[in-house]
């Protein structure tokens, strides 16, 4: 290890162009050697030109594995942005749905109905501004508000899109 060391390091080094993967790859070049002395053969060469070949190929075995780890990475990440946004057209294309569904209950109200239940619900008013803004009584305006309400929720179950009292 002290008279090799360092040339495997070097190597390992210009391959990789990273400290610690380096490191790690001449400590597992070594540790091979140490458990599995029978794959060097002296008869095949010396035991340098053995520990380069090794090293060469866990440096470029290291390279290719991080390579492939990547490419299934990104592959999954293509993979799960195709089903978000699969996903997401679901969504925008039930939203779609439901507010054509409510819209189509909110037109087969009476124009009284519609036009508190659009200013109390969606304009936000109160049944006081809301009785003020129709000259109507508040006592009215609740009334119609409860019944249109009434039939809207009819009308959205009868759609499937909820359940009545």
């Amino acid at each position: 290890y002290d008279r090799h060391a360092g040339a495997m390091y070097a190597l390992a080094r210009r391959v990789l162009s990273d400290e610690h993967r380096a490191e790690e790859v001449v400590q597992e070049v070594f540790l091979r050697l140490w458990t599995e002395p029978r794959r060097y053969d002296p008869a095949r060469g010396a035991l340098r030109s053995f520990l380069y070949r090794e090293t060469q190929s866990r440096s470029i075995e290291r390279i290719r594995s991080e390579q492939a780890r990547s490419r299934r990475e990104d592959a999954d990440h293509r993979r799960e942005h195709v089903t978000v946004q699969h996903d997401d057209v679901d969504r925008e294309v039930w939203a779609l749905i439901r507010s054509e569904i409510v819209r189509d209950a909110l037109t087969a109200l009476s124009d009284g109905e519609r036009q508190a239940i659009e200013l109390a619900y969606f304009g936000g008013h109160t049944y006081r501004e809301v009785a003020a803004m129709l000259s109507l009584p508040e006592g009215t305006v609740k009334s119609r508000i409860r019944l249109g309400l009434n039939k809207l929720s009819d009308a959205l179950a009868d759609a499937g899109l909820g359940t009545t009292p």
